[in-house]
């Protein structure tokens, strides 16, 4: 079986295309190394066209499809943080404190899988306790996949 790592970042107050290209680029590159992934945003196209999910607009919305739901969201997401083999956190460029990844990660904590976390020196994120339960912490894409990689593949180089 393959090793799973789980997308999680900032939803709220992005566009669909924002909180799933970078999740879609650090997809495909994991999949070249034989990396599953799963998204929070997969089985959610019906959300393509928001500007802004979460906004007052798309509220009643989002609450009338089942995984976009409060309960639906909580009971999806802690259970791809619980059988993921490592969390991929992408808090880059993040405008206001993301509370749903935060759970994630204290989730992953609890459970001692691995967390990588990928944000800037001054990023809103930055805390002393999810610092200290965060693994890894780098500020680029690339450099959370070629982690993610060396702790989940046995077969790279030296």
């Amino acid at each position: 079986m393959k090793p799973l790592v789980y997308l999680a970042g900032p939803i709220l107050g992005t566009s669909y295309k924002e909180c799933t290209g970078w999740r879609e680029g650090v997809a495909e590159q994991l999949a070249i190394a034989g990396i599953a992934t799963a998204s929070p945003m997969r089985g959610k196209d019906f959300l393509k066209k928001e500007l802004k999910i979460g906004s007052k607009a798309s509220r009643c919305f989002l609450e009338s499809h089942p995984l976009s739901t409060r309960k639906g969201t909580v009971c999806r997401d802690r259970f791809d943080t619980s059988r993921c083999d490592v969390l991929f956190v992408n808090f880059l460029e993040a405008k206001r404190v993301s509370i749903g990844t935060v759970m994630e990660i204290a989730w992953a904590d609890m459970l001692r899988k691995p967390i990588i976390v990928i944000m800037e020196e001054n990023n809103i994120h930055r805390h002393g306790m999810l610092e200290e339960v965060t693994g890894f912490i780098v500020q680029t894409l690339g450099e959370g996949v070629e982690l993610t990689k060396a702790i989940l593949c046995t077969n790279l180089p030296s």
